[in-house]
C-alpha cells in the first residue's frame, strides 16, 4: 500500500484512537459526581453504558464507505442490542 491509502497506526476497528478514552474518562469523573451528588449518579452509570453504542455508532457511520464489512458488524451488534430491549419488554 502507498503512504496515502494507508490508515493511522493508531486507528483501530474504526475508532479514532481518541474516542473511547474520552468517553471512559468523561464517564468516570461522571461516577466521581454522582459519589458526591447521589441522586445524579445514574447519569454516570447511563454515559458508561452508552459509550459503548455510540462507538458502534460511530464506527457503522463513519466507516461505511472504507469497510462495509466492519460497519455491517457494528450495525448488526446494535440490532441485537435492540432486539434484547424488545424481548426484555415482552418478559417484564
Amino acid at each position: 500500500m502507498s503512504a496515502p491509502d494507508r490508515k493511522p497506526d493508531t486507528e483501530l476497528a474504526g475508532l479514532p484512537a481518541w474516542l473511547y478514552p474520552l468517553g471512559f474518562w468523561v464517564g468516570v469523573a461522571l461516577l466521581a459526581v454522582g459519589v458526591l451528588l447521589p441522586d445524579y449518579a445514574w447519569v454516570g452509570v447511563v454515559w458508561v453504558a452508552a459509550v459503548p453504542v455510540l462507538a458502534a455508532l460511530w464506527v457503522a457511520a463513519a466507516g461505511w464507505r472504507t469497510d462495509r464489512r466492519l460497519s455491517g458488524a457494528a450495525l448488526l451488534a446494535l440490532a441485537g442490542l435492540a432486539l434484547v430491549f424488545v424481548v426484555k419488554g415482552f418478559i417484564k
